[in-house]
């Protein structure tokens, strides 16, 4: 289905509980230069999954349908729409619109197939396999952008909430953080950040492991708390967390950056920091979506 880029990774992720083989979020259009080394993703997104063709294909058709038209709550979504195709290797046809992106002033992320195109930019090397986060979507680059003013020096240690594909936490250790850790509640993404940190030879500094703020916490990680913390999540997830203890992996100084929020439930997100001590430093804003920066009131 086509959607525009603020709900592409929402639907990926409800997408990819119940087709088989991943989920590929696609441009509809690219931006290039003109010697195509690097490209910006533009207009709307299509993410597609595959339904085998079994006894199971009108149950999972149903599923699909039902967990879009709960998330089409939140915005309204076109129906999705289906095509009868010959078996092949589609997870892999997508990566020919998938191009070297330039965020923020540093950072370029780069599919993992490709050479990085501009030495003057820190290279993030990506193949999200099953996981989220290439880096075309608004929430992803608005906390990348952050993260460059936000990070503070080389011995920096860093949380990733939901890390999805790696990218974030690899980009920290990339910009100079000491170490970092990256929890997702999905092995899939936990294997896709892991090998991703190995693609970018960071592999040594990151802890990654499958788990949220309440594992953290309870001391299943070498890191409990850090100079920055990363949710790239959708808000009422977020909510949920600063209520279950978020704000207790920041240390004194640090700062939480928060993504994934569309415009409309800004307000809400910026309310429950406040029930926890923590003031708003910097609101930031793409399309619909918004990221949120606070630190601890001292």
């Amino acid at each position: 289905m086509i959607v525009d880029g603020e709900m592409a990774e929402a639907v990926a992720e409800v997408l990819g509980r119940y087709v088989s083989g991943g989920v590929a979020i696609e441009s509809t259009s690219v931006t290039a230069r003109a010697d195509d080394s690097q490209g910006r993703a533009i207009g709307p997104l299509r993410v597609c999954g595959y339904l085998p063709v079994d006894d199971q294909l009108d149950e999972n058709r149903q599923r699909v349908e039902e967990a879009l038209w709960f998330l089409g709550r939140i915005r309204p979504l076109p129906a999705p729409r289906y095509h009868t195709i010959q078996e092949q290797d589609w997870s892999q046809a997508w990566k020919s619109h998938y191009h070297p992106i330039a965020v923020g002033k540093r950072l370029m992320v780069v599919p993992a197939w490709e050479q990085p195109p501009d030495p003057a930019r820190i290279s993030i090397r990506m193949d999200p396999g099953m996981a989220f986060g290439t880096g075309t979507h608004p929430t992803t680059q608005l906390c990348l952008e952050a993260m460059e003013i936000y990070l503070p020096g080389r011995e920096a240690a860093l949380i990733d909430l939901g890390c999805g594909s790696g990218i974030l936490a690899v980009a920290a250790l990339k910009l100079g953080a000491a170490q970092a850790l990256g929890v997702d509640i999905d092995p899939e993404a936990v294997q896709a950040t892991r090998e991703n940190a190995e693609l970018n030879g960071v592999a040594g500094q990151l802890e990654i492991g499958k788990g949220s703020v309440a594992e953290i916490r309870q001391g299943e990680f070498t890191l409990r708390r850090a100079n920055l913390v990363l949710a790239n999540i959708l808000a009422p997830v977020i909510i949920r967390l600063l209520d279950e203890g978020l704000p207790n992996l920041l240390t004194p100084d640090g700062v939480l950056i928060l993504s994934g929020i569309l415009a409309e439930q800004a307000g809400d997100v910026e309310d429950a920091l406040g029930r926890y001590n923590l003031r708003l430093l910097e609101r930031r804003q793409s399309g619909d979506w918004v990221a949120l920066v606070a630190g601890m009131i001292l």
